[in-house]
């Protein structure tokens, strides 16, 4: 039985979640097994749910009670529905509710390296990507492009941020992905952890010494993990020279680089070939 609640008091603490704490505040990044997240519109609430996310609480624009958010709000149970107008909840959030649907859910805990990684063939690598429209997606992509698992170095924006969540419409429910935590000793030496899983590396770079992204013996290898830098800076020349191959995607007109999002899918959609 849905638990429809009025909005009558702004200060009604089950709404921090939606007005007051920030988002490293939702995340909880000292106590991550307590941490929440805000899906946003019926599609990626539904997707969210059906990748086994637990809900806290829905957010809704009256009108949509029996509209956009009746599938979601008939499979919450008594989780509570908070409503109001549009006026009143553009007030307490700040903004205008994607097609007027909020919802509050808790993280899952996160998978290691190993379980991520486990049957994949095509792995993409994100290092320092921090932008987070960009890892929106680059998540969006690879979901799309037969990208198995996704890997993030601890200093990439998290992907369960609300405006990532957004842009990959809910992608991130999708697919597989985790951090690669400090506390694994995956930092410096992660791609040696890579290639010990059996996979072959794979470095985006703008390199002379590169080949060709079409080259048949990167479509030969079993496994390959992409590998992607952060916006502007690229990859750090480390990974570069740890990498089995270094692939630049042809350019004309010169134009020397693309945007780190739209270099994923042209990668990811001729190495997953």
């Amino acid at each position: 039985m849905p638990r429809i609640i009025e909005i009558t008091d702004f200060n009604d603490k089950e709404l921090d979640v939606y007005a007051r704490l920030t988002e490293n505040q939702l995340l909880n990044i000292f106590e991550p097994d307590k941490g929440m997240f805000i899906a946003e519109s019926p599609k990626v609430v539904e997707r969210a749910l059906d990748a086994g996310y637990e809900p806290v609480s829905v957010l809704v624009e009256k009108k949509h009670i029996e509209g956009e958010a009746k599938g979601i709000i008939e499979r919450i149970g008594d989780i509570p529905v908070f409503t109001a107008e549009f006026d009143v909840l553009t007030k307490l959030t700040g903004f205008k509710l994607t097609r007027g649907v909020l919802c509050a859910m808790r993280r899952k805990r996160l998978m290691s390296v190993e379980e991520v990684c486990r049957g994949a063939r095509r792995i993409a690598i994100l290092e320092k990507v921090m932008n987070p429209t960009n890892l929106g997606a680059i998540i969006r992509s690879a979901a799309a492009l037969h990208i198995d698992a996704i890997l993030l170095t601890p200093e990439c924006t998290n992907p369960l941020y609300r405006r990532a969540i957004r842009v990959s419409m809910g992608c991130v429910f999708q697919i597989p992905w985790t951090i690669i935590e400090d506390s694994d000793d995956w930092d410096s030496t992660y791609l040696d952890n890579i290639k010990s899983l059996g996979f072959k590396t794979v470095a985006m770079a703008l390199r002379k010494d590169t080949v060709d992204i079409d080259d048949e013996r990167l479509k030969g290898e079993e496994k390959l993990a992409i590998i992607l830098g952060t916006e502007g800076e690229g990859l750090l020349d480390s990974t570069i020279d740890n990498c089995d191959y270094t692939v630049k995607i042809p350019m004309s007109h010169g134009v020397d680089s693309l945007n780190v999002a739209a270099a994923s899918a042209v990668a990811f959609w001729e190495l997953s070939k």
